[in-house]
Formats: structure tokens, sequence, C-alpha cells
């Protein structure tokens, strides 16, 4: 075989991909094997000793942990469920209003949504608390001028909204990213497939469910795994808003707060790093086990749908 025909080496692509692999190993693959590793072994006298799997079967099963467990799963669920009903609905909505080409200032309605997407967890959070407020809050006047202020409650002080409020405020804060991604999608629909619909008399609305919709299904796919690994790892703006007890009473608790209350303590607290890694391997294990069924399953059935 001449020196022509042999295969080229591309040493570049290794090259290239180096410092990435580097970063990503040194920041997310060592941490993680060190998390495992810590949620094996028990603190006694001082010193790590090896336990297996029995951090498992505490969380699990004693009543102390397993409450605690289930409930913030419980609470992570009804989070990630409230931003796939509201947000990811809203977000595509509004990216389909945008994409109307008879619609002007877009430029600007798209800035003013995607604002608060690059605000900081505790400006939102702080700016939340004070507009709803029972005592200085601007919440109850506004409800006021427009004749209902007898709807106003205190939702960030009752048990039964106080979660449900939080996922809303996320989902004021994130709606901005569906919209900017399913924006893209529409725009990059070749203008000849919606010109033939408009031959067949596919317009308007119609022209949305029939030919548009179809299309961005791989976008909205890829949104909704977003939302799923992003609202599973949900801390920030809980703590923020309702501090690492998550008030009132417990009732905002997420595998956030209760991985950050466990592993470092808190007031009275002491931590239990052991126990804290037992419970970040149980989020990373519900995140995999989410994304594999989108990656396997759903996005393989919206494949066949596309194609």
């Amino acid at each position: 075989m001449s020196a022509e025909q042999r295969p080229r080496r591309r040493w570049h692509i290794a090259v290239f991909l180096a410092p990435a692999v580097l970063v990503y190993t040194a920041l997310m693959i060592l941490p993680l094997f060190g998390t495992l590793k810590l949620s094996l072994y028990e603190a006694v006298d001082n010193r790590q000793v090896f336990v297996g799997f029995d951090n498992f079967a505490t969380l699990f099963g004693d009543p102390n942990w397993s409450e605690s467990f289930w409930r913030a799963l419980k609470n992570n669920t009804w989070f990630f469920f409230i931003h796939m009903a509201v947000q990811n609905p809203i977000g595509i909505a509004i990216a389909a209003m945008l994409s109307v080409p008879a619609l002007r200032f877009k430029a600007f309605y798209r800035t003013a949504i995607f604002i608060p997407t690059i605000l900081s967890f505790v400006i939102v959070g702080f700016a939340w608390k004070l507009i709803l407020s029972p005592l200085w809050g601007i919440a109850p006047g506004l409800l006021d001028m427009v004749g209902l202020r007898h709807l106003f409650q205190p939702w960030l002080g009752k048990e039964e909204y106080a979660l449900t409020t939080i996922a809303l405020i996320s989902v004021w804060q994130f709606v901005g990213i569906p919209m900017m991604l399913i924006y893209a999608a529409l725009l990059s629909i070749p203008d000849e497939i919606l010109e033939a619909g408009e031959i067949d008399g596919i317009t308007g609305m119609a022209a949305f469910w029939k030919i548009k919709l179809p299309l961005i299904l791989p976008s909205i796919g890829i949104i909704s795994i977003l939302t799923f690994v992003g609202n599973f790892n949900a801390f920030d703006l809980v703590y923020t808003i309702e501090g690492a007890m998550a008030a009132p009473n417990f009732s905002t608790e997420v595998m956030g707060t209760f991985l950050f209350r466990t592993f470092f303590g808190h007031q009275t607290q002491p931590g239990d790093p052991n126990m804290g890694a037992t419970i970040a391997m149980m989020m990373f294990l519900i995140i995999l086990a989410g994304v594999t069924i989108y990656l396997f399953f759903i996005q393989t059935r919206m494949r066949r749908y596309q194609f």
C-alpha cells in the first residue's frame, strides 16, 4: 500500500477535543466517582469505613430518611410538571407569535422576555418575595386595582401554595429559553414547505399544527429533557426564597435542599457527607434514567414520525 493510499490519521481531532475532555473529566467525571465512593462509606470514630450499600438501605428503609426523600422527590416531580404544563407551552406559543412576519417590534419582545433568564437566582428570589409580601408587596395593590383584592393570599407562606408559587416564579424566569429555541427552529423551516402548504390551502393556525409543529418536534424534545434535568437539579430559587429548611414546614422541600441540608448540616442538624453523597447519587440515577428513557424511546419514535 502506497503512502497516498494509507488512511490519514486525524490527530487534529484529538488535539481539539483534549481541552474539553480534560476539563469535563476534572469537573464532572472525577467528582462523580468521588461522590459514589463517599456514598459507600460511613464515618466511624473519625475514619471512613466501607459499608457498601448500607447508606442506600438506610435512605429507603429508615422512616426518618425515607419520608424526607420521597417528599422531596414528589415535590421535584410536581415542580417539573408545572414547567412542562405551563412554561413550555407558553414558550412555544410566544415563539409562534414572534415568527409571524407581520408582527412589529419583535426584537423588543424577544429581549424583554429573555432578560429574566440572565438574572441571578438571588435577585429573582428576593424581588418576588418583596412583590408577594402581604405587608409591603405590590401584589395586593395591583389586584386591588382590578377589583381582585379578595384573591390575594400569602402564597409563599402557605403549605398548599408555596411550591406551586415558586415553580411559577421559575416559569417566569426561564420561559425565554424554550421561546428562543422554538423560535430558532421555526425560522429554520424552509419557505418552500410553507409555500407548498399555502398552495394546498393550509394557512394560519392550520399551518402551525399540520406543518410547523411536526417539524419542530425534535426541538420540543430537547427542551423537554433540558427542563427535566434542570428541574430535578432545582435548588437555588427554593433556597433563596424559603431557605435551607424549605419553609413552610418542608412543603417546598426538593432534592437539592434535602441534599444541601444533609451534606452540610443546618442549625442544630449536623452534616453527614456520606448520606449527602448517597442522596446525590440517587439524584444522578433519577436524572440518568429520565435521559435514557428519552434517548432510547421518545427520541427514536420522534425520528420515525419525522422521517
